[in-house]
């Protein structure tokens, strides 16, 4: 061990063992506490870490090298998130109908799949087909760094040892039977999930649910017939009905709209041209659910004179994902890239299992799955997989790809060869600059479906879309495109390829770690802008002033509408760099603004429409005549925001909730979109537009009949629940645009919207002063542990709920001056 970091660990130890001796706040699973001598870490043989605690629950790991920084992590995951975490490990090893039934669904954090079967014979099919394992096993940088195994193999065992040497006490798991320690790969093929979540993730059900055509659905192709029985025994409808090319573009365009996701996110760099201290800032706020296993968890992590890092990992994730060090500061955002593409199959008109390329058959290969099922006898089905890909016959409800006795379709996604993720993780955390975290993107190209914007002391700024993409080139897509990808490529990147031409081939680039995806010198990228900002559309806007041109379709559109959140981040942001002298507290009242831009476009014509009806009413859907005249002075009176105050806010957030629903934007402006204004069209509302009578009076009988006044401030029916007590919650939907996301199913029997689906998450706000140390609030909005019987399942949702902050302890002064420290050793009983 080196003598500095001896030292470090010696001084912790000894810092740790006075305050232990002090205030005797150890557990008695801890009871041993750090050494007070010159012990050595780890001790007898095993795995260790030493935990640092401070406020809020956030633990500070340090270690003498990757697998006792993994051991920690692990061990400090497992303490707050067990059951989670647990539950996850079900799903990744395709028990799932074991033990909760077939027919259940999942939490939907590892993939996009309807029940538990489907998930089963997914993620089962993997694990038996060596997938992981594979992926494992490959050389850097195609496969994981040394460092990386050796962070998830601690990670592993600290899990392990935790369930070893603790009674779980959350009541979602304790004494189940599904907890059980976890290996190296479990931990890899969690983070395979992660990585194919908006590729293989998403068509778990067309993938599980292909099955080649038999005699009763060869008579009819594009019409469903009767039942038919499967070659594997499994009961099956017949072929589906292929989609209209025009529809099925609109399908695609849904499929893979960010906007529409349960992840989003902003994020916003800010050079030291705009700042107080010309050093950079960064504001990140991803939104992403705030119940189940794809929940953000904080920590730091530090090898001395390696690593030093904090923020934010998802669960099972071994490396931060999100988070800052003394130098730089980077967040991630949902990418508009298409993940994935399809190949479609031209089959062997004797073998509907076999395919063309070139003329030559080549066999699809069979892979057949068992999953135990509860209370039943094991379920046996065959997935089928060619060189690009497994077989699918859908992507979601609206885009049928019907398995024919002519053809089929593939799907490829690069991402199920990436195992990078984490790498990548681990390089941005070593960063000293924002060209360090542009280094570390090329040099891991581990990120599957996000962009990276960043934020340096010496006042540098980046927005990069370096991602994982198919290598779908506008030219392959004009040269092999089928007739329904050239209806479906324009409208949402996703390429429909030639399958049976060899010449259709993606391709290598030569800075490309892995064939078949873009190197990321093709990514879009801007250096050192006032600001670069995304908010989940495409990178054409990271900077208004500044427009990304001339990328592929694949990575997203150029000169098409942006979101109302993309639009009002923009102008915000924009005119917060033209103000100038920013600080961190900037960043925190942008976070906390909560201004509503459809507000802002539409609050006060849809007052004066109001003021025009006839009599002051207007007919509801049911045909029923409304008396909305009371609503009118209350739209006018909103003050446009979406904070737990505002009266009417809840009501214009019902009623353009429904307008934006059944009116088409053509017919909702006056002022149409335009690729030279973009950030201020379309606008003015069209007071004559049909339906804004029929919303209206919707709305109001709505809230009517469910005993809300139509001025009630939004925090009186926009709240969580925790403890027993009622938390109001500030922010708004996708549809106002706000930068505060808010996402919440309406139940008005249990008081309009009684809890948050996702959201805001793990928010931070970066920057830095001169000295040593990182100037940086933090907020993890649903705090970091599920057990409702922890001190820290709901402290972090009152703060929240209160729009306060927590100050992030980075430096070791910081650290051992908290005064909730507590210093813990955890460590393997051998």
């Amino acid at each position: 061990m080196h003598r500095s970091t001896r030292s470090t660990l010696r001084r912790v130890a000894l810092a740790g063992a006075a305050l232990l001796a002090a205030t005797a706040v150890v557990p008695p699973a801890h009871a041993q506490g750090p050494p007070a001598s010159d012990e050595r870490i780890p001790s007898g043989g095993g795995l260790s870490a030493v935990i640092r605690y401070t406020e809020n629950g956030i633990p500070h790991i340090l270690g003498r090298d990757y697998a006792q920084v993994g051991f920690g992590t692990g061990w400090a995951q497992a303490a707050d998130q067990v059951c989670v975490l647990a539950d996850g490990f079900v799903t990744v090893s395709g028990e799932r109908s074991r033990w909760f039934g077939q027919e259940a669904s999942t939490d939907g954090s590892l993939s996009s799949v309807t029940r538990n079967l489907s998930s089963d014979l997914y993620f089962k099919g993997v694990r038996e087909s060596g997938t992981v394992e594979k992926l494992l096993a490959a050389p850097a940088p195609a496969g994981p760094s040394k460092d990386l195994k050796e962070l998830m193999r601690g990670w592993a065992a600290g899990y392990n040892a935790w369930l070893a040497q603790n009674k779980i006490t959350d009541p979602a798991c304790k004494a189940a039977g599904w907890v059980r320690p976890v290996t190296t790969a479990d931990v890899a093929a969690r983070g395979f999930a992660i990585a194919v979540l908006g590729g293989e993730g998403r068509g778990i059900d067309g993938i599980t649910g292909a099955q080649p055509p038999t005699a009763a659905t060869a008579t009819n192709t594009t019409t469903a017939t009767a039942t038919a029985t499967a070659p594997d025994g499994g009961a099956r409808a017949a072929a589906p009905q292929e989609a209209d090319p025009a529809v099925a573009a609109e399908a695609a365009r849904d499929f893979f709209e960010t906007g529409r996701y349960d992840m989003g996110s902003n994020a916003v760099a800010f050079s030291g041209s705009t700042t107080a201290s010309g050093r950079g800032l960064l504001l990140g706020n991803p939104h992403y659910p705030w119940q189940g296993g794809r929940r953000f968890w904080q920590s730091q992590q530090t090898i001395p004179g390696e690593l030093n890092v904090s923020g934010g990992s998802l669960l099972g994730m071994p490396a931060v994902s999100i988070g800052f060090n003394e130098k730089v500061a980077w967040s991630h955002t949902v990418a508009t890239g298409t993940p994935v593409n399809l190949h479609e199959l031209t089959l062997d008109p004797a073998d509907p299992t076999a395919y063309l390329v070139d003329g030559v058959p080549q066999k699809m290969t069979r892979r057949t799955v068992t999953v135990p099922v509860a209370g039943g006898d094991p379920v046996t089905r065959t997935q089928w997989w060619t060189r690009y890909g497994p077989v699918v016959t859908n992507l979601g409800a609206g885009l049928p790809l019907p398995w024919t006795t002519r053809s089929a379709y593939a799907l490829n996604d690069p991402n199920a060869a990436n195992l990078r993720g984490s790498d990548t993780a681990l390089a941005l955390g070593k960063a000293r600059s924002v060209a360090g975290i542009q280094d570390a993107l090329a040099r891991t190209q581990g990120l599957p479906w996000v962009n990276t914007v960043a934020a340096d002391s010496a006042g540098g700024t980046l927005f990069t879309q370096t991602q994982v993409l198919p290598r779908i080139t506008d030219e392959l897509a004009a040269r092999c495109s089928t007739p329904l990808g050239r209806a479906v490529y324009p409208a949402s990147g996703l390429a429909v390829l030639d399958g049976s031409r060899g010449d259709c081939a993606l391709g290598s680039d030569a800075d490309a770690v892995q064939p078949g995806v873009f190197g990321p010198g093709k990514a879009p990228t801007l250096r050192d802008a006032p600001y670069a900002e995304n908010s989940n559309d495409s990178a054409w806007l990271a900077n208004a002033d500044r427009p990304l041109t001339g990328y592929e379709r694949i990575w997203g559109s150029v000169s098409t509408p942006r979101s109302l959140r993309t639009r009002g981040a923009v102008q915000d942001v924009s005119a917060m760099a033209a103000q100038g002298r920013l600080t961190v507290a900037d960043l925190q009242r942008l976070q906390f603004a909560n201004r509503a831009p459809a507000g802002d476009l539409a609050a006060a014509d849809v007052a004066k429409a109001c003021s025009a009806l006839p009599g002051g009413t207007a007919t509801a859907g049911d045909d029923t005549v409304v008396d909305v005249s009371a609503a009118c002075a209350v739209l006018a009176r909103w003050d446009r925001t979406t904070d737990v105050g505002s009266r009417g806010a809840l009501l214009f957030d019902r009623f353009w909730r429904r307008l934006t629903a059944s009116t088409p934007a053509a017919d909702l402006w006056l002022v149409p979109f335009s690729a030279t204004d973009p950030v201020h069209t379309p606008r003015t509302l069209n007071r004559a537009a049909p339906g804004i009578g029929r919303a209206l009076a919707d709305t109001v009988a709505e809230l009517r009949a469910a005993g809300v006044a139509l001025d009630a401030p939004l925090g009186e029916h926009q709240f969580v629940v925790r403890d027993g007590r009622k938390l109001p919650v500030g922010g708004g939907t996708e549809a106002l645009g706000v930068w505060n996301k808010i996402e919440a199913r309406w139940n008005a029997a249990a008081g309009g919207y009684p809890d948050v689906a996702s959201g805001s998450s793990h928010i931070q706000a970066v920057g830095w002063d001169g000295s040593s140390c990182p100037v940086a609030r933090t907020l993890l909005t649903y705090g970091q542990s599920s057990d409702p019987g922890s001190p820290y399942h709901a402290d972090q949702t009152r703060l929240f709920s209160e729009e306060r902050w927590v100050r992030a302890r980075f430096c070791e002064r910081d650290i051992l001056t908290s005064p909730r420290l507590k210093v813990v050793l955890v460590r393997e009983r051998r």
